[in-house]
Order: structure tokens, then sequence, then C-alpha cells
């Protein structure tokens, strides 16, 4: 039989942020202080949310607190996949240096600024800085970026075009890019563009999700909330609304025959299987995670 929809009415609220505003406030005002590394040194630096708190789409389950600190204007990386070869040859000459302040420099400052104020709760995992919980504070993973810019074109400092986002590198050295900004931007306007349907249906994919983990159906990690989000940014408008059984028969059944090789992330930058490590999601561990809600919602 089908979830109830009163059952799919609970799944579909926002889950409590009890102590997430407050543990972000926290490190934001930890990382914001004037005597920091990188302000004595004069570096412009943006402090915000990432993840489902975000972008309200988080669920009774979720504690982590995602922060990212972006170093903006000083130093930045790119992509000139887009650019001819004479475009490349003119970014060349008009960016030829290394900056002398980057990411490693940035990341060992946010390190230190951070246990200063968070002592031994600090510990620098493979992406982000994580913050234990402790003292009323939810754990916190702190994500250090510098800008990064996918060119579009180049003709000189003054006419370029280039799509900004934020890029980071593991303790591998390998670099990952995203955009969360127009993530965010675009979850926006497609729950708007739904009557305010999309983000909870999110929040139901997500909950189901978390009841699959608990029952021991479907391994963490196989369906990220990111990705969740990006799988309900491509379904059609219509199919969302009426009610909560409704909206989930028809998502589902349009995810499960449509060609998911033309699927974007919600950012719109990549698409979002199969291409890149890191930012996309695997079409393997999408289709345990549909395999997954198809039993749970005809086994209820």
């Amino acid at each position: 039989m089908a979830i109830p929809e009163s059952q799919l009415d609970t799944w579909s609220g926002v889950g409590a942020g009890v102590g997430s505003k407050e543990t972000y406030a926290t490190v934001r005002l930890a990382l914001d202080r004037n005597d920091a590394p990188y302000h004595r040194k004069g570096k412009d630096v943006s402090i915000f949310l990432q993840g489902s708190y975000g972008n309200d789409t988080n669920v009774y389950k979720e504690s982590d607190v995602d922060v990212v600190i972006q170093l903006s204007g000083s130093t930045f990386y790119f992509d000139l996949r887009l650019l001819s070869l004479s475009e490349s040859q003119k970014f060349e000459k008009n960016y030829g240096s290394d900056a002398p302040y980057g990411f490693d420099e940035f990341k060992v400052d946010v390190r230190d600024q951070l246990r200063n104020r968070f002592g031994d709760a600090v510990t620098v995992g493979t992406k982000a800085i994580c913050i234990a919980a402790g003292n009323g504070r939810r754990k916190a993973d702190v994500v250090v970026c510098v800008d990064f810019r996918r060119y579009i074109s180049f003709e000189n400092l003054w006419t370029q075009n280039y799509v900004p986002g934020i890029c980071f590198f593991t303790t591998s050295g390998t670099r990952v890019v995203n955009f969360p900004k127009q993530h965010s931007e675009n979850a926006t306007a497609k729950h708007q563009a739904t009557k305010n349907w999309y983000k909870p249906m999110v929040r139901i994919f997500k909950n189901m999700r978390n009841r699959l983990i608990t029952d021991g159906a479907l391994e963490a990690g196989v369906a990220p909330s990111y990705y969740v989000e990006g799988l309900l940014y491509n379904v059609p408008n219509d199919l969302f609304g009426r009610t909560y059984k409704d909206s989930f028969v028809a998502i589902f059944n349009w995810i499960n025959n449509a060609d998911r090789s033309t699927f974007k992330c919600a950012n719109e930058q990549y698409k979002l299987l199969d291409v890149e490590a890191h930012v996309t999601w695997s079409s393997t561990n999408l289709n345990r995670f549909l395999d997954g809600l198809r039993t749970l919602w005809n086994d209820w």
C-alpha cells in the first residue's frame, strides 16, 4: 500500500532548526574577527551557509551545519576550456603570474583561526575543516574555498565573461569546483515556479532516504541531499501540487521513465550524472535510491 498523506505531510516539514542558526552565528563570529590572519593580511572573505540549512531543505535528522568561507578578489582559479586558442593566449598574457596568497596559505590561516577559538574540537578532514559538537553547538563543517571562474569569453581585463563559482582542494590535491550561489538561487526559483511545492517534496524524498538508511535498506552516502535537490530540480513544474501522494507518484514515475542523461545539477553548470567526480552523482547510486523508494512506497 502507498505511504499515507499524513506521513508525507509530516516528512514535508522543515526540520528543527534549533541550534543550527546559533552554530552558524558562533562559527561566523570566530571566522570574522578582525584579528584573524587573513584579515590582518588585508584579504577579503565572505562567509555563508550552504547545503540543506542554507537552502531550507533540512529535515529532522540532519545535524551538521555547512559553512563556507571564501577568499575573494585577490586569488582565483579558472577553467578556460570554452575559450578559443586566441582568447586563452590573451588570458595568459593578462593573468600570467600566480597570486602571492593562494588556497593553501588561506586554509592554514582559517584552520589556525578556528583552533584559536575552538581548540581540540577542530580537525582537518579530506574536504572540510570539522568542528565537533559541544557547548550547545552542532557539528559544523567549514569549507575553505577561493573564487573560481568558468570563462565563456575573454578579450581583455575589461571585456571578459565568466560564470563565478568556488573551488577548493582535497587533502590529496584534487580540485573540486562548485557553484553554490547559483544552486541556491535556482532552487528558490524552482520553489516559486512550483507554487512552493519543490522544497517540501525534496524534504519528503530526503526523509524517505533516511527511513531506508534506518531500515538498513540503503547505505548512507548513496543519495546525498545535494543530488536529491538536483534530481527534483529537473522534474517539470506541473507535476508538483494537488497532494503529496499525487506529487510523489507523478514525480517518481517521470524520473523513472525520463532520459536521465539530460538531467542537470541545480546550479545548471554540470550534468547531474556521471560527468565529473566529486560534483556529479553516479547512475548506479541513483538507481539504488529509486529502487529503495519504490520498495518503501509499495511495502508500506
